[in-house]
């Protein structure tokens, strides 16, 4: 590999570091606010172990779905699903900024990655459908798990994601399975 593509490659990932930094609306189980990179992390661990449950996919395509999802929100951060309304254009910022993200590397390694984060957009393959629906799943995951605020809104959950969680079975059933704990925490949360 030539040195100039090693310095645009090393410059990319200095940037994307910020994923490291860039906070969602959930919590960690001690009360920490989770990192974007946190939670694509755990997403990617869902789908290795979920992976042969998924019939006719492509693990390492999944994972590489998974891996850039939400990359785009080093540079502006995560808009939470709850205060995404009407005119909120979410995919817009992420797909500009993962263009401005991405200008350093070398062009067939950018276009790999923004094609990646297309497919993923479109949910135009049977991976980009179990990464979509595995998304919804590992956020529902860790609002149950998380030590979150009194105020914290568990009745969103039990409507986030429906049409992405239930494009596949195991997908459906582990949803089944989250919106049982939601419930739970949710009573458990009044009862204090």
């Amino acid at each position: 590999m030539p040195t100039d593509r090693i310095l645009g490659a090393l410059e990319f990932l200095r940037e994307a570091e910020r994923l490291k930094c860039t906070l969602r609306s959930g919590y960690t189980s001690n009360g920490r606010p989770e990192s974007t990179a946190e939670h694509t992390w755990r997403l990617c661990l869902m789908a290795l172990v979920f992976a042969d449950e998924f019939e006719s996919i492509d693990l390492l395509r999944l994972i590489k779905l998974c891996i850039v999802h939400d990359l785009g929100e080093a540079l502006s951060g995560d808009i939470p699903a709850i205060l995404q309304g009407e005119g909120t254009n979410k995919a817009a910022q992420e797909r500009a900024d993962l263009k401005v993200l991405t200008k350093t590397l070398h062009p067939t390694k950018r276009a790999e990655i923004l094609g990646l984060w297309e497919e993923y957009e479109s949910a135009a393959t049977p991976e980009a459908i179990i990464a979509k629906g595995l998304d919804k799943l590992e956020t529902i995951l860790q609002h149950n798990q998380g030590q979150n605020p009194s105020d914290f809104d568990y009745a969103f959950n039990l409507g986030y994601g429906q049409k992405q969680t239930s494009a596949h079975p195991l997908l459906a059933k582990i949803r089944a399975l989250l919106d049982e704990e939601t419930r739970a925490r949710a009573e458990g949360s009044r009862a204090v």
